[in-house]
C-alpha cells in the first residue's frame, strides 16, 4: 500500500481499525512530550521505534502538525523500512471523544 505524507484524525482511526485486523503496528508517535487524551502515544524514541516490525506504521504528532510534516523527509531516512506519516493538524486538531461506527451501527 502506498501511505500519503499526512491523515487526519478520522484517517488514522480508520486506518487504525484495517491495519489492527491486518497484524500491521500503527504507531501514535507524540514529538512534542505532550500525550493525547484517550490515545495511546509512545514519545519519540529512535532506538524504540526501530523495535517496531518492517512495514509497521508511524504517526508523527506536534501540537498543529506543521513541524511534523516539515520533518517528514527526516523521519522516513531515519526508519526507512517503516512507513512514517504526519497528523495533519497534530494535537490541536485531534477530538479526544470522536470515534468511528461501524457501518452495521448506523
Amino acid at each position: 500500500m502506498n501511505y500519503p505524507d499526512e491523515w487526519t484524525q478520522k484517517e488514522f482511526l480508520q486506518n487504525k481499525k484495517r491495519l489492527e485486523e491486518e497484524g500491521i503496528p500503527l504507531v501514535l508517535v507524540d514529538t512534542i512530550l505532550s500525550p493525547i487524551d484517550k490515545a495511546d502515544t509512545l514519545t519519540y524514541n529512535p532506538y524504540e521505534l526501530q523495535k517496531y516490525p518492517e512495514g509497521s506504521v508511524f504517526v508523527f504528532y506536534c501540537d498543529t502538525g506543521k513541524a511534523t510534516k516539515e520533518r517528514l523527509k527526516e523521519y522516513k531516512k531515519k526508519f526507512p523500512k517503516h512507513h512514517c506519516i504526519s497528523l495533519k493538524g497534530g494535537r490541536g486538531y485531534w477530538r479526544k471523544n470522536m470515534m468511528l461506527l461501524d457501518e452495521d451501527d448506523s
